[in-house]
């Protein structure tokens, strides 16, 4: 049920386009939309019934905000900006890790042909994207084969075996001319448009006619050209006859969640697909819209010559947006494609489903599970404390941020003890959570929705004393208590603090145990890092007359201290120490290898 704000808002929303930012209870912005008419769409949130996903988009929604266009393509513009700079959690987010290769002819004097995933504005000549990397690899290949241009990074001085096998002009022993790299790059260009048939005919002639002057050698050389050419460029049935590059999209809905299938088709051949997966919270065809918006701000994904959209979307809006083709296939081979992708998006979401179902269960309905148990709204950022120390050494803490029950290792951090005595817990524990409240509270970010702490109640009530007495927050915060085995045995929560009762069997419990696990690694890896570095410091201490600064330029220099150990007097000259402090380290060191006397 909306909260008071929110009812009074909705009374007022106009019928005009625009776009909605949703927020919850912290003043974040959780979900971005757009609408051809805000009171119809931002009402549908608040009334009727909804799936459980959507239900707990709702749930977490504290208040809204709208902003006015005079248009829908406005309006879809602002979304994807507002979407770009609010990184809402609930929205579409295209952050795939894809970066597809390109064919790149670089624009130095002697250029090379090379494979990137990164297109820069230079002097380069750029093709692709190449969705298949194998692919990408293998006509690189053959163009090496078919066109000379040097393969070294660096120019040698002295021709390589790339020279003699009539792979590279070799420009290092003797001149090239600007002609002929043009007339190659030419060649290329031409070749990787759709000419590759033009080369392979002249090929053949080639072979021919080499074979008919007994050269035997060199028409095999053609022949081997040509197999490349077919296996490469020609082992693939054309999806249509024109070259037209274009991508077909195809979509299909189920329970709450939507699949976009691309089919990317270039030179005429379907050469690869996308396939995108993810909640869905509105209309099926706004929620379209914004990806098309988004997919083509991805640097990898290249506007092609023309667009096939299903039945039922605004092709007119993309076609405005997007400043290129777009048709809505009726009939013919184009219409086949679209049913395609709408058919491959169908196969996908089906045998998505019950993983997805499953990463839910494990991850968000853990949550709540959790949440239900300690009796307290849903804890979704979840921020847990460890420490470390080996007898009061090299005291250090961690916390760790789970966010809809996973990992979030951006908002992880460290920190070194500085104030409480060394061997006391519980004075550290204290100092963290000073440390990391204060901060939130002056930088305004988000707090946590339940604090934990791997340890029992004399942490607890560390804890307890910073957040609520010192800093006056109103944080719900629960120990993890482990068994003789070092294991997650017991949640310990309340005032006074008790064990919950919680399955060890339950979703809750396995999210715990999974808390509780990162952020001893975290926080052990830490130590283990300080601890490898004051041992390293520790050996060069005793070294008289070798100060902070000096001890940093052996290190740069030599790299270890087992180089420092083992160099000469001439070695430690060279970098950078005085005669006399050279002599004293080399003596040093050596006096330490010398045997025990019996």
């Amino acid at each position: 049920m909306a909260n008071t704000l929110i009812q009074h808002k909705l009374a007022i929303l106009p019928d005009q386009p625009g776009c909605y930012l949703m927020k919850d209870r912290q003043n974040t912005v959780i979900y971005v939309g757009k609408a051809k008419v805000l009171k119809n769409r931002v009402r549908s949130y608040f009334t009727g019934s909804h799936d459980a996903k959507t239900q707990r988009l709702v749930g977490e929604i504290e208040d809204f905000e709208y902003i006015v266009t005079s248009s829908d393509i406005e309006a879809l513009i602002l979304e994807l900006n507002l979407i770009k700079k609010h990184d809402p959690k609930y929205n579409i987010m295209l952050k795939d890790d894809k970066s597809y290769p390109y064919l790149k002819i670089t624009g130095e004097r002697h250029p090379k042909l090379i494979t990137t995933r990164q297109v820069k504005k230079d002097k380069g000549k750029y093709f692709g994207p190449y969705p298949n990397a194998y692919a990408a690899s293998e006509t690189k290949k053959l163009l090496d084969r078919l066109y000379p241009l040097r393969k070294c990074h660096t120019m040698p001085d002295r021709a390589c075996l790339y020279y003699h096998m009539g792979q590279c002009l070799a420009p290092c022993i003797k001149p090239v001319e600007k002609e002929t790299y043009q007339e190659m790059i030419d060649s290329i260009t031409k070749f990787l448009n759709g000419g590759f048939r033009d080369v392979k005919q002249d090929l053949i002639e080639k072979m021919s006619e080499a074979a008919e002057n007994l050269e035997f050698e060199r028409a095999k050389e053609y022949r081997d050209q040509i197999a490349h050419i077919e296996t490469v460029m020609e082992k693939q049935k054309m999806a249509m006859n024109d070259f037209t590059d274009r991508d077909i999209f195809g979509y299909a809905v189920d329970k709450g969640w939507m699949c976009v299938q691309v089919f990317f088709v270039r030179q005429g051949k379907l050469i690869e697909r996308d396939v995108s997966l993810f909640p869905l919270y509105r209309d099926p065809q706004e929620e379209f819209l914004t990806f098309i918006g988004q997919f083509y701000e991805q640097p990898h994904h290249v506007k092609p010559n023309e667009v096939l959209l299903p039945e039922g979307v605004d092709a007119e809006l993309i076609r405005e947006w997007l400043d290129i083709r777009v048709l809505v296939p009726q009939r013919g081979k184009k219409k086949d494609l679209l049913q395609l992708a709408k058919t491959n998006a169908e196969i996908a979401i089906k045998e998505k489903f019950g993983l997805l179902e499953r990463q839910e269960e494990r991850t968000i309905g853990a949550c709540e599970e959790l949440g239900t148990a300690l009796n307290i709204a849903t804890p979704l950022r979840i921020e847990a404390f460890d420490n470390s120390h080996i007898q009061g050494a090299d005291a250090v803490s961690a916390m760790i941020t789970f966010i809809d029950g996973k990992p979030s290792k951006k908002d992880y951090r460290k920190y070194k003890t500085r104030n409480a005595s060394k061997p006391d817990d519980y004075a550290a524990m204290r100092e963290v959570i000073r440390r990391r409240y204060t901060r939130v509270l002056k930088d305004g970010l988000p707090l946590p929705d339940l604090i934990v702490i791997d340890g029992g109640k004399g942490q607890i009530e560390s804890a307890r004393e910073i957040v609520e007495d010192e800093l006056g927050l109103s944080i719900p915060i629960a120990g993890l208590a482990k068994d003789a085995k070092h294991q997650t045995s017991q949640l310990l929560y309340g005032d006074p603090v008790e064990a919950v009762p919680l399955k060890r069997t339950s979703e809750a419990f396995y999210l715990l145990q999974r808390i509780q696990d990162e952020v001893h690694r975290f926080v052990i890896t830490f130590h283990r890092q300080l601890r490898g570095k004051n041992s390293i410091q520790s050996a060069l201490d005793d070294l008289e007359g070798v100060g902070p600064k000096r001890k940093q330029q052996l290190l740069k220099h030599f790299g270890s201290v087992k180089r420092i150990k083992e160099a000469s007097k001439e070695d430690l000259k060279e970098a950078g120490m005085p005669d006399k402090l050279a002599d004293q380290i080399q003596q040093h060191f050596s006096q330490q290898s010398l045997p025990a006397e019996q």
